[in-house]
């Protein structure tokens, strides 16, 4: 049998500060993923955009 005063290790993610900083990476990540996106969509839409002025000719 196994002796129950012995305590399991500790994840080290268990601290506040591990938690705290997973919350920030993941922030970040979502952040950079909605920036893109973003940036992806005014790209289309300026590509998209029609010229209405006639080309110059000399």
């Amino acid at each position: 049998m196994t002796d129950e005063t012995e305590k399991p290790a500790k994840s080290p993610w268990t601290s506040k500060a591990a938690l705290a900083g997973a919350a920030i990476g993941s922030a970040a990540l979502a952040a950079a993923v909605l920036y893109a996106s973003r940036r992806k969509e005014r790209a289309d839409k300026a590509k998209a955009a029609p010229n209405d002025t006639p080309p110059e000719t000399d």
